[in-house]
């Protein structure tokens, strides 16, 4: 069974200060995955990892990269912003945007941060305004789909991203006659898999195409951006990613295609998001009632405005009903919150031991692309997020939205006295 790093008693002490719902974060679990990923990828020098900002941004899950030598991957302004609030500068910062304004490319320009651009046509609206800086990176959509075992896992004839081959190509070339010296190239093939030999096989496609850049241009890139794509295993019983298996495979890749085509020593990155923290974030909610009709369903004090990702990309998330674990005598049950919706599940049809009003529930594998897509659907409120640091105490990094900061942004007076409390 999965395993949580809290019981009762513990949940008991935090909910006295902090009520449910809320996500927890484990500080210890996440750097201890840092190190294990850089690691398994010391072979390579000058390895590094863009944690994707998007996965969780939170300052405080930020800070941990940070101080662990990881640079961050932004797309947006406000993903900018909170990089440079937590001290990431310079070659720190990847912004890898698409469909990018203006404001967004100045706003990255002004952190000295590596643009990574995803369309020929920005390389002339870069420079008509700000000019092309001495160090860029372009995105590179293959002309081929990514399969594995004979199935395709992503077809980029209709991805909105990147340039293709030719582009690319034409677009170095144009690159460094307006000033560029330092040339990165990024794709991205991953699809949140857990294979070892599906990242071996597309690395070494993707080396290939270098190589022939390489070949062509002669232009030698001063790193690679495998991206992100790196999957975890929601459920029970399916494959964990083997992140020096994983090394291992890419490595030889490496070895096949780029050092023979005369392109040693070329630095990767990563982008990893769900990897680095999906597994190490929680979401706990209390059960406010258990109906009986049709089904048996357990009501929360949370609804799916708060953790999409049960709804929106129908994940399967481990529940822990905390006390019972181990416990026999099975039911089944739907898992609900309050939203006027009758998709508004995180489980369906779950067994898990005879649950009561004030059971607390843990739902696993929650720390990535969760509390950053919650909504405030029905005026629902999104919850706070906390840190369980690695001295085992408890810091609030998000307070819980209250009915004030949803009201915030109309130009309208709202009485909220009516309540007991704002929240």
């Amino acid at each position: 069974m999965k395993t949580i790093p809290f019981n009762l008693d513990k949940c008991k002490e935090i909910t006295t200060h902090f009520p449910t719902p809320f996500y927890l974060y484990d500080e210890k679990a996440i750097v201890d995955n840092i190190h294990r990923l850089q690691k398994a990828f010391s072979w390579n020098k000058g390895f590094r990892e863009y944690f994707a900002v998007k996965t969780t941004p939170n300052p405080h899950i930020l800070k941990l990269f940070k101080e662990n030598n990881c640079g961050v991957e932004c797309c947006s302004i406000a993903e900018l912003l909170l990089a440079n609030a937590c001290g990431f500068t310079d070659s720190d910062i990847m912004f890898t945007s698409n469909v990018t304004s203006l404001e967004e490319f100045r706003c990255a320009r002004k952190l000295n941060g590596i643009i990574n651009l995803d369309d020929i046509s920005h390389i002339e609206y870069m420079r008509k305004e700000d000019g092309i800086p001495e160090l860029i990176c372009c995105r590179l959509t293959p002309d081929r789909p990514v399969t594995y075992e004979g199935k395709t896992v992503m077809n980029y004839e209709d991805s909105k991203f990147g340039f293709t081959k030719e582009q690319l190509i034409s677009g170095l070339t144009t690159l460094k006659q307006y000033g560029a010296k330092s040339f990165g190239i990024h794709t991205q093939f991953g699809c949140h898999r857990t294979e070892a030999k599906y990242f071996g096989q597309n690395a070494s496609l993707f080396f290939q195409d270098i190589a022939d850049i390489y070949r062509i241009t002669g232009i030698k890139p001063a790193f690679i951006n495998l991206a992100g794509g790196i999957g975890i295993s929601y459920q029970e019983g399916t494959p964990e990613p083997d992140i020096f298996e994983i090394s291992k495979e890419i490595q030889t890749a490496y070895q096949n295609y780029l050092i023979p085509a005369g392109l040693e020593e070329i630095p990767l990155y990563l982008e990893l998001g769900i990897f680095m923290t999906g597994r190490y974030g929680y979401f706990v909610s209390t059960v406010l009632h258990v109906k009986e009709t049709y089904r048996n369903f357990i009501g929360l004090d949370a609804s799916t405005n708060s953790f999409m990702s049960p709804l929106r990309y129908n994940n399967y998330h481990e529940i822990t009903v905390l006390g019972k674990e181990g416990e026999g005598n099975f039911t089944s049950y739907d898992i609900t919150g309050a939203l006027c919706e009758n998709r508004d599940k995180f489980g369906i049809q779950r067994q898990l031991p005879k649950t009561y009003p004030g059971d607390i529930l843990v739902f696993h594998d929650a720390g990535a692309y969760s509390y950053c897509q919650a909504t405030n659907f029905n005026g629902r409120l999104r919850p706070a997020e906390l840190l369980l640091c690695a001295d085992n105490t408890i810091r609030q990094i998000r307070r819980a939205e209250t009915l004030n900061d949803y009201f915030t942004t109309l130009d309208y007076k709202i009485d909220t006295s009516l309540m007991d409390n704002e929240n």
